[in-house]
C-alpha cells in the first residue's frame, strides 16, 4: 500500500503505433510522444508533480490521500505489464518473437526518490 510517505509504483514505456506511450500504473499517468527518451522523462516529472500534489493535500483523512497513491490500472496496461514483465524459463515449442519487444523500458520505483 502506498503512502505519502512511502511505497513503489510500476511503470513502463512502450511502443504504440506510431507513438510512445509512458504509464505509471497506480497513478493512471500515461504521457505519450515521438521519442521515448522524451516520454520517459516527461512521465517522471509527472509523476514527481503528482506525488508532490499528493503530499500537500492537507485536512483529508489518510485514506483518502492513500486511494490517489493506489489507483487500479487500466485493463490494458495491466495486462501489457504482466506480459513485459514475465519470463519464461524454457521456451515453448514453435515459439515465436515477443509481440511485446515494443517495450523501451519497464520497472519499479520508489516514491521517496520522486
Amino acid at each position: 500500500m502506498n503512502t505519502s510517505k512511502n511505497g513503489k509504483y510500476r511503470w513502463m514505456i512502450f511502443k504504440d503505433g506510431d507513438s510512445w506511450v509512458g504509464v505509471a500504473l497506480e497513478f493512471n499517468i500515461v504521457v505519450t510522444g515521438a521519442d521515448p527518451r522524451v516520454v520517459e522523462f516527461e512521465l517522471q516529472e509527472a509523476v514527481i508533480g503528482y506525488i508532490e500534489s499528493a503530499k500537500k493535500l492537507k485536512g483529508f483523512r489518510a485514506n483518502q490521500v492513500n486511494s490517489i497513491l493506489n489507483q487500479k490500472p487500466e485493463d490494458e496496461y495491466e495486462k501489457k505489464w504482466l506480459q513485459a514483465t514475465q519470463t519464461r524459463t524454457t521456451p515453448r515449442k514453435g515459439s515465436v518473437p515477443s509481440p511485446f519487444s515494443d517495450i523501451y523500458k519497464a520497472g519499479v520505483s520508489s516514491l521517496a526518490i520522486a
